[in-house]
């Protein structure tokens, strides 16, 4: 499996390393991951420990973490990976992204998708792409519907997360096809 760049005219994705601590730690404090997921880092200790766990996965084969450049601000502007990487069927999750406040809606998110699924489907050989997504943040999972996912189910009160509340999952899918389809109806050239 590649440990590549990933890059298009916005977005550099970087294999993430321990030494992208430094870079991500002012971004880390900008959001609460904790909020709609289990992960936590909202402390120095915890976002290393968020690295070490991301670089472990990748270690054994079940995903690939990267730090996200803003190529237009010239900045690092967070964290992405693939994970739950099943070769045999063909399918990976895209998730675990997080962006600093100064990046949020600007589109980079897209660009960043864009610059995965295609990643997914044409490097990694996928067949489908799967998007796990609190119940409550509708913020992501509009953005999942604009590239085309398909909401296939919800998973009730699957997770606890920050408060001890038990969250609720919104499972999307986005198979090959769809994608292109996606792709080529609206123009997406990234």
């Amino acid at each position: 499996m590649s440990r590549a760049d990933l890059q298009n005219s916005r977005a550099e994705l970087i294999p993430l390393q321990l030494e992208h601590f430094d870079q991500l730690l002012p971004v880390s404090q900008e959001v609460d991951l904790y909020r709609y997921g289990p992960s936590d880092v909202s402390s120095p200790q915890k976002l290393k420990s968020y690295i070490q766990n991301a670089l472990d996965d990748r270690a054994q084969g079940v995903a690939l973490p990267y730090l996200i450049f803003d190529k237009r601000l010239e900045a690092v502007a967070g964290s992405t990976r693939f994970g739950y990487i099943d070769q045999v069927n063909q399918t990976v999750h895209i998730g675990w992204t997080w962006l600093g406040d100064r990046f949020r809606g600007s589109g980079l998110n897209a660009a960043i998708k864009a610059l995965m699924l295609d990643y997914a489907y044409e490097s990694l050989g996928m067949h489908k792409v799967c998007f796990r997504i609190d119940e409550r943040n509708t913020r992501s999972r509009k953005a999942v519907e604009k590239l085309g996912a398909t909401l296939e189910g919800v998973l009730r009160e699957e997770l606890i997360v920050k408060g001890g509340y038990r969250r609720s999952t919104a499972c999307y899918g986005l198979l090959q096809h769809e994608w292109l389809n996606h792709k080529k109806k609206n123009r997406i050239d990234e």
